[in-house]
């Protein structure tokens, strides 16, 4: 069953397309402020050669989506929930640290702190940093931090600070050798494909697996947005993940987004995109890949880019998809029912 669009908005989903309005901006503003502690963090990523991302809901999906790229770079690079790391941790020991947290005050990141003064392990390594949206944060004030621009995120679902965390991490990632241009470029002007038909071939689903190979930390955001602004049954699966078994899903009811880059397994991010349309799935690709779509799929192109960079291309137009998904669904777009901005409780 579908919502009928209304032509007010809810006041959730006025303050999620506030925040994006500005969210370009203030990327933009937080690469270039950030040198100085990004240039720490790469001096200490040089020298462990390991790099451990800690976060939690969409802080973990925007470390995953930058996993990847700092590999790429010739880091032992983990993107793990902080949540795994309190109760089955990694030894950080001779470890660069980033905690992610949008508030930098989540119950995770206390307990995190607390148990790594138990054990000492911050004077082991001395280098546990911080990447936050609030400068007066818990988060900030125990360590070293990446500050995003513009303050704290006023709305439920993560959209701006994503975006925001994004180009943080590209600045470290310069910081590292990386070049910036590509992504810089993208911020200053971004392509803005129309989502209208791609959320209306998906509106009707019941769920929707999104998935993606390079951009799986992507795939994971786009799902955790729906559930939390569509409330529906949505998945992430790592496009090598979803031939191994899931496929068995795939069927009318049962929606599918691709995303892809300019990457290695493009071609492996179509053939799957050919397999779910063939299966009768109604099937969307947004695609930075630069290459041309064979598979049937409704494909929202954005030009070509690789790595990180293709990411901070793609989020928004995802967003805006799954906000318009939403809007066919729920009649109160962003105002959470369970859940809060901050979770302050494990």
């Amino acid at each position: 069953m579908t919502t009928p669009l209304t032509t007010t908005l809810p006041a959730g989903l006025a303050a999620l397309q506030s925040e994006m309005a500005k969210q370009h901006r203030d990327a933009l503003e937080s690469y270039n402020t950030a040198g100085d502690i990004a240039a720490q963090i790469a001096a200490s990523a040089r020298r462990t050669g390991r790099l451990i991302l800690l976060g939690m809901g969409g802080s973990q999906a925007v470390n995953r989506m930058a996993e990847p790229d700092y590999r790429a770079q010739g880091l032992r690079c983990l993107a793990l929930t902080l949540s795994e790391q309190l109760y089955s941790p990694l030894d950080l020991t001779d470890a660069t640290v980033i905690v992610t947290s949008q508030s930098g005050e989540s119950a995770e990141v206390h307990r995190l702190f607390e148990n790594l003064d138990k054990t000492g392990s911050v004077g082991k390594t001395g280098d546990v940093f911080g990447l936050t949206l609030e400068g007066r944060s818990f988060l900030a004030r125990t360590c070293p931090s990446l500050i995003g621009a513009g303050g704290s995120e006023k709305a439920f679902a993560a959209t701006r600070s994503l975006l925001i965390s994004l180009a943080l991490h590209q600045r470290v990632l310069a910081a590292l050798g990386a070049d910036a241009t590509p992504a810089l470029e993208i911020l200053q002007k971004p392509v803005e494909p129309d989502i209208t038909a791609a959320a209306d071939k998906l509106a009707a689903c019941d769920a929707i697996v999104f998935s993606g190979r390079g951009l799986r930390g992507l795939a994971e955001a786009a799902a955790l947005g729906a559930m939390e602004l569509a409330r529906m049954p949505s998945y992430a699966l790592e496009g090598g993940q979803f031939r191994h078994g899931p496929l068995e899903i795939l069927g009318p009811k049962i929606g599918v987004v691709v995303v892809r880059a300019d990457e290695p397994a493009a071609a492996l991010c179509e053939d799957l995109a050919r397999q779910t349309v063939e299966a009768g799935s109604p099937t969307v690709m947004i695609d930075a890949s630069g290459q041309a779509g064979t598979s049937g799929a409704l494909r929202l192109a954005v030009g070509k880019a690789q790595g990180l960079a293709a990411n901070l291309a793609l989020l928004p137009p995802v967003q805006r998809l799954v906000i318009e998904i939403a809007r066919h669904r729920v009649a109160d777009v962003g105002t959470p029912i369970r859940s809060g901005k901050v979770t302050r409780v494990e």
